[in-house]
């Protein structure tokens, strides 16, 4: 096997060594290719349908150049080998997930359920996987404990230690994961947010004393670009009303296709009986899921004799007959919840279905994000504590939309003022 250059959208070549290369020619790691990044946000950015697979391959590129950053500056701080195995992490990084990414990383839909942080240490050490063998036969029993160790934020394998930055590389505030999907997100959505500059995030990140990463103070404009690049990135794509209505729609669909198979009113193919209906779902069988199994149910669906199974299909199928947002603004979810029952009583009314036609919906906790705190720079402080602009991202996000059949929005929205105007009026004067 020969070394390769990958090209790549976003930072052009690629360079994988031989070896390395035989991790990707996994079967666990091609099937990354087929598992949106995004999940369900082609619907509103029809071009945001790129995958796990290349976002994993842009990871393990900012971590090899951060690697080689940290080396220069530290001499003697971080080996070669050390170096190769958090490039290996983050190439690795995502190999667990599920179907449709963090969307579908939710009890709601396996039936065995486990985050993709545990799938893919599961895949990673079973003697069922490519990906397990080959990782172990590149790297050497020793090497391989010590990448799981890292990995999993351990302070020492084997009597070694493991300087917590190694973890903080691929998984932090600011790790190059979170560098590379935003880069590509935002590339691949077409969002114009201005976006930030990579390589003067990674020039300006060094190691302290502890062992932990910290960035210059001459870097802070970078890094206050990096996080209002997320900032926007979760208010125009994250966010975004229709994201949240299909990501709702798609776990209804899947729901309602579990209820009918154990009432034997549905017959599920293999696939999507193991992840809706197989209690002990092995780690062979779930590295064999991706998008594909749902897209394909959801084809055979739409045609379905039950009309919430049916309707949720047709309505992913062809983007018709959309439910539509309350338009109003600094709804919270105890509001929604208020909400529930009146407007549940007005759709009733209007003849659609009490429950399934008021669609709460909000970002999923899991996954991407706003800003909290733990990007440190050089003289200790967050940098949330130097910079005004990180500061205003700072506050916790929260998105609510309440989602009803169009042709009752109007009257929903004049129910739904009459309640929640005087419930935020009060919660002003408590807060004064």
């Amino acid at each position: 096997m020969r070394d390769r250059v990958i090209r790549d959208e976003i930072h052009r070549d690629i360079l994988v060594p031989a070896h390395i290369a035989r991790i990707i020619d996994t079967r666990e790691m091609q099937r990354l290719r087929f598992i949106q990044q995004l999940s369900t946000c082609y619907y509103v950015f029809p071009a945001a349908n790129h995958s796990r697979f290349i976002h994993c391959l842009g990871a393990y590129h900012l971590a090899g150049k951060l690697c080689a950053q940290l080396q220069a500056i530290h001499p003697g701080r971080l080996s070669d080998s050390d170096a190769e195995l958090v490039q290996v992490a983050a190439l690795l990084h995502d190999i667990g997930h599920p179907p449709y990414s963090h969307l579908l990383e939710t009890p709601e839909v396996f039936a065995t359920f486990h985050s993709h942080e545990k799938w893919g240490a599961l895949m990673l050490e079973s003697s069922e996987t490519e990906v397990g063998a080959a990782t172990r036969e590149v790297l050497g029993e020793e090497r391989f404990g010590r990448l799981l160790a890292i990995m999993n934020g351990e302070k020492e394998h084997d009597g070694k230690e493991i300087e917590p930055f190694l973890k903080e590389m691929v998984s932090s505030q600011l790790d190059v994961d979170r560098m590379d999907y935003l880069l590509r997100d935002q590339a691949n959505s077409g969002a114009q947010i201005g976006g930030f500059d990579v390589d003067r995030v990674l020039r300006a990140m060094r190691v302290d004393d502890e062992g932990h990463l910290y960035i210059m103070n001459w870097g802070l404009p970078a890094i206050e670009a990096y996080l209002v690049c997320r900032f926007h990135m979760y208010q125009q794509v994250y966010f975004h009303k229709v994201n949240l209505l299909t990501q709702s729609y798609l776990i209804r669909m899947l729901k309602r296709a579990r209820e009918l198979h154990e009432l034997g009113e549905l017959k599920l193919d293999k696939g999507l009986r193991s992840m809706l209906a197989d209690e002990n779902l092995s780690v062979a069988e779930y590295s064999r899921l991706t998008d594909a199994d749902v897209q394909l149910g959801m084809m055979r669906w739409s045609d379905h004799s039950d009309d919430e199974l049916s309707s949720l299909a047709a309505r992913l199928l062809s983007r018709r007959e959309f439910h539509k947002s309350l338009r109003i603004e600094g709804l919270s979810a105890e509001m929604a919840e208020r909400l529930s029952g009146p407007l549940g009583r007005l759709v009733a009314e209007a003849g659609f279905d009490a429950k399934d036609d008021v669609i709460t919906a909000s970002i999923s906790k899991r996954g991407y994000l706003p800003y909290s705190e733990g990007i440190m720079l050089q003289d200790g402080r967050d940098v949330s504590q130097a910079s005004p602009l990180v500061l205003s991202l700072v506050e916790p996000d929260q998105r609510v939309h309440v989602f009803v059949p169009e042709s009752v929005r109007d009257k929903a929205e004049a129910v739904a003022r009459d309640i929640v105007r005087p419930y935020q009026s009060s919660l002003a004067q408590f807060e004064d």
